[in-house]
């Protein structure tokens, strides 16, 4: 299959071009993957993925022509999680998952290395510490790299609260991180 924009493949994925349709899962399912991870699926995300997938297809009847596949689609996946959601324990498991996803190919310094983990293990708790309307959208705004409008429409939120809540959410990791810090100093 030569590589074509997404609209051109939703275009003949809903005249019916299963090879289309095979083409936008394999561009969009890491992406989709983090947004279930991100959200909290846990260990059900693939699963959340795979369902979410399943919808949008039955759903392109219904998809506009002008509106972009990738944000639509993360929508449809954090709905999937948002509403299958149903006990803070499957969040436990994502700080490791997402953790695996961290390139490995390259090992500098074993010491650089566990001053990375370090900060990153605080970096993932501080996170996982936020109350989670703060965690997700820095999870689609950082981890899934979405602007605002697309983090905006992903969370079923408008743009201005996106801005604001990242705002907020920052100011606390800040806050948070400078305690930690402070208090790693004076031990």
């Amino acid at each position: 299959m030569c590589v074509t924009d997404d609209d051109q493949l939703v275009a003949r994925a809903k005249a019916g071009s299963g090879a289309a349709y095979e083409e936008l899962v394999r561009r969009h399912y890491a992406a989709a993957l983090r947004v279930a991870w991100v959200m909290g699926a846990g260990h059900e995300a693939e699963d959340a993925v795979q369902d979410a997938f399943v919808r949008a297809h039955a759903a392109l009847g219904r998809f506009r022509a002008d509106a972009p596949f990738r944000p639509w689609l993360l929508q449809i996946v954090a709905n999937l999680v948002r509403n299958s959601h149903r006990s803070a324990n499957r969040r436990s498991g994502l700080l490791g998952r997402v953790s695996a996803l961290r390139d490995t190919a390259f090992q500098p310094d074993p010491e650089v290395v566990a001053l990375d983990r370090e900060r990153d293990r605080a970096l993932w708790a501080a996170l996982a510490d936020l109350p989670e309307r703060y965690r997700q959208v820095l999870g689609c705004r950082y981890l899934l790299e979405l602007s605002e409008a697309e983090t905006a429409r992903v969370l079923g939120l408008a743009r201005g609260s996106v801005k604001s809540r990242t705002s907020r959410a920052l100011a606390r990791l800040r806050g948070v991180l400078a305690a930690q810090v402070a208090e790693d100093h004076v031990c």
